[in-house]
């Protein structure tokens, strides 16, 4: 079938195995409820116990199971056993997604050292550790998908994010020279990395920022379930890279050919585009070096400004069947004319 190839052998008629970091809020928390959804047994780890807990109840109350793990992703041994107490309670683990993540909003002038280590440690490295803990179990067994969440900003890098930038392009040569390896190896492990397009998730007003105004996601702004709907396909699908959404599309490609008119359009527009008109509160708390206390969900506070599907997300899950009858069309145009 087109578009759909089934890239983690899971054994019939048995619910799949998951871990997910970054689980408590966001497009963790989208994506673990869309794993329960479909009977997962879910692995969630993040540093926030409150959101993980109401994490593990919205998938059991979907039909799925999950253990709450509270960690850091910074320390690869708790990554590591974190790993180990997954497969003790529920068996092997056949998908593993790294999705946790911190940014910092700041001029690159205003960054401290420390701000560029800690979001390295989290948004690269953590993914590192979590993909050695996956490979040190998959590749014996020949099988398993682990997913990537990347960004659009994976290639190019916007004013204000720069850590954040940096880290996920840390994380897109990390993928790429891994699947290189894999194929290498003759492995079954599949990898693929899926592109986000601006989400509307509770971090803008977590991170820690140094703006004069409140930070927004650049638009348009897409829903997790956007993201969450996605990931699952992408487990599934057999590809080695996903985008999610034109914006995202637009960005990659864009920067491909004019990165230049990128650069000049972004040190234009880019730092307006990522405020809103309401002034920051200066000392407000932040989630970089603690999570911050209480249950966050997924949704951040631009539900009216927010879509709740990308078609050309859609059209980009069954581009195989558009090919098809695009060929077919074109056959049948090829063949009138004779």
């Amino acid at each position: 079938m087109p578009g759909l190839t089934l890239a983690a052998t899971f054994p019939m008629n048995q619910p799949e195995v998951v871990v997910i970091t970054g689980a408590s809020a966001g497009v963790g928390r989208a994506t673990a409820r869309a794993f329960g959804k479909r009977g997962a047994k879910i692995g969630l780890i993040a540093r926030g116990r409150e959101g993980l807990e109401a994490a593990k109840r919205e998938i059991e109350e979907c039909c799925g199971e999950a253990i709450v793990l509270p960690l850091d992703v910074t320390d690869e041994n708790a990554v590591e056993q974190a790993a180990a107490e997954v497969e003790h309670v529920f068996g092997p683990i056949n998908i593993w997604i790294n999705n946790a993540m911190l940014s910092v909003f700041s001029p690159i002038a205003q960054m401290t050292p420390e701000d560029y280590r800690r979001v390295t440690d989290v948004t690269y490295l953590g993914y590192v550790w979590g993909t050695l803990a996956a490979l040190r179990r998959m590749k014996p067994r020949d099988r398993g998908v682990i997913v990537q969440v990347g960004s659009a900003l994976a290639y190019r890098g916007i004013p204000l994010q720069s850590a954040y930038c940096a880290a996920k392009h840390a994380v897109q040569g990390f993928h790429d020279s891994l699947r290189s390896e894999l194929i290498h190896d003759g492995s079954n492990v599949r990898v693929v990395m899926v592109q986000m397009p601006a989400l509307n998730t509770p971090q803008f007003r977590w991170v820690k920022s140094r703006l004069p105004r409140k930070a927004q996601p650049v638009p348009p702004i897409f829903q997790p379930e956007v993201a969450a709907d996605a990931i699952v396909w992408a487990a599934y699908s057999g590809r080695r890279e996903v985008n999610v959404g034109w914006p995202t599309t637009q960005a990659i490609v864009g920067n491909n050919f004019m990165p230049g008119l990128g650069d000049y359009y972004l040190g234009k527009h880019g730092y307006d585009a990522q405020m809103i008109d309401e002034p920051e509160e200066p000392d407000r708390p932040d989630n970089l070096w603690q999570p911050l206390s209480g249950d966050h969900g997924a949704h951040g506070v631009f539900d009216d400004r927010a879509k709740n599907v990308s078609i050309e997300m859609e059209l980009n899950k069954r581009r195989g069947w558009i090919a098809v009858g695009a060929a077919a069309l074109l056959l049948g145009f090829l063949a009138r004319r004779r």
